[in-house]
């Protein structure tokens, strides 16, 4: 009878060795899934950034192509305005004063 429990005893030693074996291999792979994760999630971030980033640059030259764009025509719109007043200046001028001379 003693060498049945002796052997039970053995094997139950046996068991718990090999649980307290795989309960550290568990923690090692933990910890070391933990660290992939957080690379993971280290380099995601970083390829986040550099899309934003890229994004935003090229959202910057579509703004301010559209700015210059905007601003050529205006340049323009005020050139013709400035030539139309001074071929006409003269002309208004004299219709403003008619109309008011007429009341």
């Amino acid at each position: 009878m003693d060498s049945v429990i002796n052997k039970l005893t053995e094997i139950e030693e046996a068991a718990d060795a090999i649980v307290a074996h795989a309960e550290e291999q568990k923690a090692v792979l933990d910890k070391e899934y933990e660290e992939r994760k957080k690379a993971f999630d280290k380099e995601l971030e970083a390829k986040t950034q550099s899309e934003l980033s890229k994004i935003q640059e090229e959202l910057e030259k579509d703004k301010k192509r559209l700015l210059d764009g905007q601003s050529g025509a205006n340049a323009g719109s005020i050139r013709l305005l400035l030539k139309e007043y001074d071929e006409n200046h003269t002309k208004y001028a004299q219709e403003i004063l008619k109309r008011i001379t007429e009341v």
